[in-house]
């Protein structure tokens, strides 16, 4: 298959797991899907499953699944009904059944405690998390109102050692293109707390000006959501960052008097551990509130 052929193919998968990522908390029509990227239904099925190993179906009711996990820690004045529409369910026992069948609990349970051992498994996968001394109780968010991001983006599939590969790779872009100003972000699609690790999307990000033109003719771009969103500044080790983000979902966000919503959170990086030489990080998190 010839290279523009692969990079073709690859967008439309890439346009349509952000159309899902995006309008998980609607009903997906992916007839309209099809339409609007003008390829065919069975084409545009073909193409997804051949880039991320499942099909469509499987995929949305995964990303609906987990996004429901966390909002059902973060969200304590929604009720279980509220969290299912929230998250594109419109039939309150296909959300509990649905639920019950991925995490071996129901939601009530899951509310109740049943995420801590769920999560801890997930945080045994890590062996760096695991590993990690670091304590996050004196940090202290800032309240800040985030624009709207364009950002060119490489998908990596997992929260693995293979995102210093897919870093690597922007870093030759901006490196060949001689780009000095630009900012590096990752956006956590999934909890990587409560999706099991070779589950989750990372998608490592650039934002920048400079050689527009050049950059879109290799790597696609999206947006990053704009909104309101709680800003952690922290330095720290590599498997510091996972510890951190358990922290933040399931000590500070349940203790505080805020609300997630659907949006995913991101890292703006001002040392990123996946590219310095010492493994150590200097970022901001932002997760996204409501009160």
């Amino acid at each position: 298959m010839k290279k523009n052929t692969l990079e073709k193919r690859l967008k439309i998968a890439n346009d349509i797991m952000y159309y899902i990522y995006t309008h998980i908390d609607t009903h997906i029509d992916l007839e309209e899907l099809s339409y609007d990227l003008d390829i065919s239904k069975f084409h545009m099925h073909r193409i997804f499953k051949e880039a991320f190993g499942k099909n469509i179906y499987e995929s949305i009711k995964s990303i609906r699944l987990q996004k429901a996990a966390n909002l059902l820690l973060t969200n304590k004045y929604s009720t279980i009904s509220n969290i299912a529409n929230l998250c594109g369910y419109s039939s309150h026992s296909s959300f509990i059944k649905a639920f019950s069948k991925r995490f071996n609990m129901s939601p009530k349970d899951w509310r109740k405690g049943g995420y801590k051992d769920y999560s801890k498994e997930i945080m045994k996968q890590s062996i760096k998390a695991m590993q990690s001394t670091a304590s996050f109780s004196k940090l202290s968010p800032s309240i800040v109102k985030m624009p709207e991001i364009d950002a060119y983006y490489i998908r990596n599939k997992g929260y693995n050692i293979n995102i210093k590969q897919t870093w690597q790779k922007l870093q030759t872009l901006i490196l060949n293109n001689d780009i000095k100003n630009y900012k590096q972000i990752a956006l956590l699609h999934d909890n990587p707390v409560i999706t099991p690790l070779n589950e989750c999307q990372y998608i490592a990000c650039i934002e920048t000006e400079e050689k527009s033109e050049i950059l879109s003719q290799r790597v696609p771009k999206f947006k990053i959501s704009s909104g309101v969103y709680a800003k952690f500044d922290l330095q720290g080790h590599q498997g510091d960052i996972l510890k951190f983000i358990n922290w933040v979902y399931h000590k500070w966000l349940i203790n505080s008097e805020y609300e997630t919503t659907t949006k995913p959170s991101y890292i703006i990086y001002h040392k990123n551990n996946f590219l310095s030489e010492d493994n150590e990080f200097n970022m901001s998190f932002y997760v996204s509130i409501n009160f």
